[in-house]
């Protein structure tokens, strides 16, 4: 299937999450698994979400800690199977590589500047640059450590593209479809403008995901939309 969405399951529910994958499967592949779901459903109903509709996951739990305990998180949900695992760039090298050794075939995918926060707001954490210069010294960072995909803002993509290369998979959450609110995104753009400026995906949630509150298939068409709009 040729899709470049990653929907997000954001939902404490298991069953309006399968919903969701059921209204959306003939358009979308990758389905991003957050804290929300998976710290109320655990890996086992996540392990039965995966196999039962046979998609592929975006696993996105953040990690960040010391490095041993990185690793041994990471190898204790790798048995999901998941096509991409989060862990804070922040983290620092030691931690990332210490993520990738315990990877299997999972991208181990590392998350530059949350979409949420402002200038301001890392002026305020500590941060030394702005989210552009932060986000492409911490995207190197992370693939110098053995990252093989990137989450950034699409503002940062385009410059995150030159600076890594083409082989490093960049993912970009904080999209929203012009018609759409922007929501808690600081730093959003559509996802034809991600995806023009390098990004293999986007992520997805409520733009497409609130749709179900007319019909599923009313989701389904929105979800079937978008995809088209960025092939």
């Amino acid at each position: 299937m040729n899709s470049k969405i990653i929907l997000a399951l954001d939902t404490k529910d298991f069953s309006e999450a399968n919903s969701w994958i059921t209204a959306t499967r003939e358009s979308i592949a990758y389905y991003k698994i957050g804290l929300e779901l998976f710290l109320k459903i655990g890996a086992e109903s996540t392990q039965k979400l995966v196999s039962e509709n046979n998609i592929k996951i975006f696993l996105d739990l953040k990690l960040h800690d010391i490095p041993n305990t990185v690793g041994q998180a990471v190898a204790s949900v790798v048995e999901l199977n998941p096509a991409f695992l989060t862990v804070h760039a922040s983290g620092g090298p030691e931690m990332i590589r210490s993520a990738v050794a315990n990877a299997n075939q999972t991208s181990i995918t590392a998350v530059t500047i949350l979409t949420s926060l402002s200038d301001s707001d890392l002026k305020l954490i500590g941060y030394k640059e702005d989210s552009f210069v932060s986000a492409v010294q911490l995207a190197k960072l992370a693939v110098a450590a053995g990252a093989t995909s990137i989450v950034c803002s699409p503002k940062e993509v385009a410059e995150i593209r030159k600076a890594v290369g083409e082989s490093v998979i960049l993912i970009t959450p904080g999209v929203r479809p012009s018609d759409s609110e922007m929501g808690d995104q600081k730093r959003a753009a559509t996802p034809q403008d991600a995806i023009k400026n390098g990004a293999n995906f986007v992520v997805i949630g409520r733009p497409i995901s609130s749709f179900a509150n007319t019909s599923l298939s009313a989701m389904g068409q929105r979800a079937a939309e978008i995809n088209s709009s960025i092939l």
